[in-house]
């Protein structure tokens, strides 16, 4: 019979005790890789469609820079609770009978389906515009916010805001 200590000094065995905590050690590392994979994915998903969201609102707000002041105003269309609760929603909204030829370009809230979108995702364009006079030099201005959002799950992706004057036209 094995004494007590001739059995603690082997060292039968002990090759695949290293081996397996080499293999737990190697596992964790690789995990580790992958999930930072998985954040770089992610975090390029994000970014590829805030950009598409800020083209979006550029192209929308290209819209009313090719237009004369006068023609700047929104047709009166039901809108939801998405359109009605932003910010840039209150104030003297101009609305009416829009004559601009671009068509577009008189819809308050529009979508972009998946198959429009550079992306192939949906976006919802909300355009806002109010009317006030600036302290500065009295004159009337026109305030266009242009906010695209990803329509599920809402959320806003760009804003972007412009002033017009009766200079522009």
């Amino acid at each position: 019979m094995i004494g007590l200590r001739q059995r603690l000094r082997a060292e039968e065995g002990f090759g695949l005790v290293e081996l397996m905590i080499s293999l737990v050690v190697l596992n964790v590392g690789i995990l580790a890789i992958v999930a930072g994979f998985n954040a770089g994915s992610l975090a390029l998903l994000r970014a590829n469609e805030t950009s598409t969201a800020s083209t979006l609102a550029d192209k929308q707000m290209e819209l009313y820079r090719a237009i004369t002041y006068p023609a700047i105003s929104l047709n009166t269309t039901a809108v939801d609770g998405t359109y009605t609760g932003d910010v840039a929603y209150p104030g003297t909204r101009v609305t009416g009978v829009c004559t601009s030829p671009v068509a577009d370009s008189c819809i308050p809230t529009r979508t972009v389906t998946a198959a429009q979108s550079p992306n192939g995702r949906p976006y919802r364009i909300d355009t806002f515009i109010i009317r006030y006079t600036p302290t500065a030099n009295g004159r009337e201005v026109k305030r266009v916010t242009v906010v695209v959002r990803r329509p599920s799950p809402l959320k806003v992706l760009a804003r972007l805001n412009s002033n017009f004057d009766q200079s522009t036209g």
